[in-house]
């Protein structure tokens, strides 16, 4: 079974948990320190001969083209975090148009080639703002992955699918799953409808549990992590969705001393072992970008009515 495996690459600084204490006008006064941190992804994928989606925001691509080019050289994909890291629901639906699209724009100029995949930052596309799909649809995104179907105070739709599935605007106007067999990508016919990769959850009685990565890799211990995927891939014989993010390898980061205790607590969490899981997890499971899940599945016109 193959895997997916993703990277949101953006800096300590960006995370939604410290959007209290750390003011966007001041994010150029902070020591940049994602360069080298994705670059120690970079080499850890290479010594596995694993590739990845690397989910870039813009406004770090912006300030380190060279990193967008290096990923792309390596042959990762190189896919959209948006530009400026504002969560979906906290922005009009404008100023989200043009974010998805600035970014969309600057990582494609930097390439040479079509950038399809979209992820929110937070995974803040959820009930309350399912008009991105449509936005998304109009920018040329052609996936997206950006649902977490659990219950969280900043993100989910726990009801959603666990798997990937088309998402699809009925008569209604509203957004919702169309069927659990992935379809095809972008808007197919007249249909407007997009393939939505959830970032996986491991079934346990009848909840989702999160266990794919980010601070639950970092939160449960390692063993029960590879259980719990591998049950994924033998029991329910489907491929997992993995992330993480390149600070999450870095212990000597700056601490953001002003930030609540909760948030500090999820940031911070077990840094220092985060890299020695990530390897075992590399060796012990195989991996590939998510725009080949999404060639692997049949066009729309193949599975929907």
């Amino acid at each position: 079974m193959i895997n997916a495996l993703s990277i949101d690459v953006e800096d300590y600084f960006h995370v939604s948990a410290f959007e209290k204490c750390v003011r966007r006008d001041q994010w150029h006064t902070y020591p940049l320190r994602v360069e080298e941190n994705t670059a120690r992804i970079l080499d850890l994928l290479d010594s596995h001969a694993v590739r990845a989606t690397f989910f870039i925001l813009g406004w770090v691509a912006e300030r380190i083209p060279s990193l967008v080019k290096e990923i792309h050289s390596r042959g990762h994909e190189v896919a959209s975090h948006g530009y400026g890291h504002k969560r979906v629901h906290t922005q009009e639906r404008r100023e989200f148009r043009d974010d998805v699209r600035a970014s969309k724009a600057l990582l494609e100029d930097l390439i040479g080639e079509a950038v399809i995949g979209y992820r929110a930052p937070s995974y803040s596309i959820s009930a309350a703002s399912l008009w991105a799909y449509d936005e998304l649809v109009d920018a040329g995104y052609r996936y997206d992955s950006s649902v977490f179907p659990v219950r969280h105070d900043l993100y989910g739709i726990p009801d959603w699918p666990r798997f990937p599935f088309v998402v699809s605007r009925g008569p209604s106007g509203q957004w919702s799953p169309a069927g659990k067999v992935p379809g095809g990508d972008g808007a197919c016919g007249e249909q407007r409808q997009m393939v939505e990769i959830p970032i996986t959850t491991l079934a346990v009685a009848g909840k989702g549990v999160p266990i794919a990565g980010g601070g639950y890799f970092r939160l449960f211990p390692y063993r029960f992590v590879k259980w719990g995927l591998t049950r994924i891939n033998r029991t329910e014989k489907r491929p997992f969705v993995f992330y993480l993010h390149p600070w999450e390898l870095d212990p000597d980061q700056p601490r953001m001393t002003d930030a609540g205790f909760k948030s500090r607590f999820r940031h911070y969490l077990n840094l220092d072992r985060t890299e020695g899981r990530f390897r075992r997890l590399l060796s012990d499971f195989r991996f590939m970008p998510l725009q080949e899940l999404v060639r692997d599945w049949r066009s729309c016109s193949e599975t929907m009515p």
